[in-house]
């Protein structure tokens, strides 16, 4: 990469959200937190304030200094997981006002659990929340809430969380420091003949290949949440980087003529405000299969009916967020459902204008509006 590059990335970019991972912060040997590193963070970030850029920490590492601190052992079960998370969390928000206030730089606290971003209306308050800190020029410093969060309902991932808070606040760029300076073409573990992948204009079938397989629809780490991390966030409008963060001053070596750092592009035209936060969802209650006309129809902007709908799987109520296949079980898009499971079950194959005959109220004629549907982009497979 170059240094135009991040110029065009940084430089041209208001409002920025940095993630940082716990091997980052985290000094394996001492379990205790990399205080020149972090400081060297520190510094750049008062840097960029001073150059009127709005700043967002998305910060990992509580669950392992809370680790330490508790004397647990190896492989942490849920409660003691939890228990060090909130142990942790102290330390880690005490250490991050410790630094910042030597540059005269307010910080806030903010623990985000999954149902914060997946509710509508918690995600409209949390977004306010941010907007109002950023507005009083402090900088709000976010982990996921482990202290709560159970291994089935959770972001699985800070990679992810930061999208979830770039999108909610409509960042210009998400910056991912971790341990790696970016996406492969395989495993450079593996493959020595794997090609570092620097500009990613678009996410096709063959990139997320790239990230490896994903064991389950949480994998916690590792470029597979990476990639899923830059699917939200592209699709709100947000440019993301991911790069090697465990150099001191690491923002500053995006400057270097020849610092390899892989940069996915923002599309062109961010969906709205809504259908932003549909697409990045990740509580999917259900599951409807649609005949191949449906299909058709819904990708030239028509909503989804009854008529074209095949059949139903899951347990959902009127709101929630259901995916959408074909025949061939290929995802289609998600949306907001206007009907609950039993009724779709009920209703499906039917005529709108059968629908009040079917369920004794007349409801919506739209299973699912396309206001309130978000369409898988035809990827390319180059």
């Amino acid at each position: 990469m170059t240094q135009m590059k991040k110029e065009n990335l940084i430089n041209d970019s208001k409002r920025i959200v940095i993630k940082i991972g716990s091997s980052l912060l985290i000094d394996k040997n001492e379990d205790s937190l990399k205080s020149e590193w972090l400081r060297s963070l520190a510094q750049e970030i008062n840097q960029l304030i001073k150059q009127k850029k709005e700043i967002i920490i998305v910060s990992s590492g509580s669950i392992a200094l809370g680790q330490k601190q508790l004397k647990l052992g190896g492989n942490l079960s849920l409660d003691e997981k939890q228990a060090a998370a909130a142990t942790g969390q102290v330390s880690l928000a005490h250490a991050w006002k410790e630094i910042m206030e030597k540059f005269g730089i307010n910080i806030a606290q903010i623990l985000l659990a999954p149902d914060d971003t997946e509710t509508r209306r918690k995600h409209l308050n949390a977004r306010a929340t941010l907007l109002k800190l950023i507005e009083l020029q402090v900088i709000p410093v976010i982990n996921e809430n482990d202290t709560v969060s159970t291994e089935e309902i959770r972001f699985g991932d800070n990679d992810r969380l930061a999208a979830r808070v770039a999108q909610m606040c409509s960042a210009d760029l998400l910056i991912l420091l971790s341990d790696i300076n970016g996406l492969y073409s395989s495993d450079p573990n593996k493959n020595k003949d794997s090609v570092f992948i620097e500009k990613i204009p678009e996410i096709t079938d063959e990139i997320e290949r790239m990230a490896g397989p994903q064991i389950t629809s949480m994998s916690s780490g590792g470029m597979v949440t990476k990639i899923a991390a830059a699917k939200i966030a592209t699709k709100a409008g947000c440019h993301m980087i991911i790069c090697n963060g465990h150099f001191n001053s690491p923002l500053s070596k995006l400057e270097i003529d020849g610092t390899q750092f892989s940069w996915f592009s923002a599309i062109e035209k961010p969906l709205n405000s809504r259908k932003q936060w549909i697409s990045g969802a990740l509580q999917v209650k259900g599951k409807i299969t649609i005949d191949k006309g449906a299909a058709e129809a819904m990708k030239k902007g028509f909503s989804m009916l009854s008529a074209g709908i095949i059949s139903t799987e899951g347990n959902y109520e009127k709101g929630d967020l259901i995916q959408i296949v074909d025949e061939q079980q290929n995802f289609v898009g998600k949306g907001l459902i206007h009907f609950n499971n039993s009724e779709v079950d009920l209703i499906k194959g039917s005529k709108s204008n059968d629908i009040e005959s079917i369920l004794g109220y007349r409801g919506k004629d739209e299973v699912v509006h396309r206001d309130d549907l978000v369409l898988e982009k035809n990827k390319s497979k180059k």
